[in-house]
């Protein structure tokens, strides 16, 4: 697998866990809780987007 393959599976891992992490915040009765994964899970999707935004910069031609 290519280099920005390898970096686009990355993206996606990070963006299907940033769900995951959404999703529990929804289920979550404890407000601080919730706050803290809601947080995790945005951190997450900058990271992914940031990558991905590299990813199409980064991409070799050939």
């Amino acid at each position: 697998m290519s280099v920005s393959g390898e970096s686009r599976g990355r993206s996606q891992q990070m963006r299907a866990k940033a769900q995951e992490l959404k999703d529990a915040a929804e289920r979550s009765t404890d407000p601080e809780e919730r706050r803290r994964l809601q947080e995790k899970a945005r951190r997450l999707q900058e990271q992914s987007e940031q990558e991905g935004r590299m990813d199409d910069r980064g991409m070799d031609p050939m």
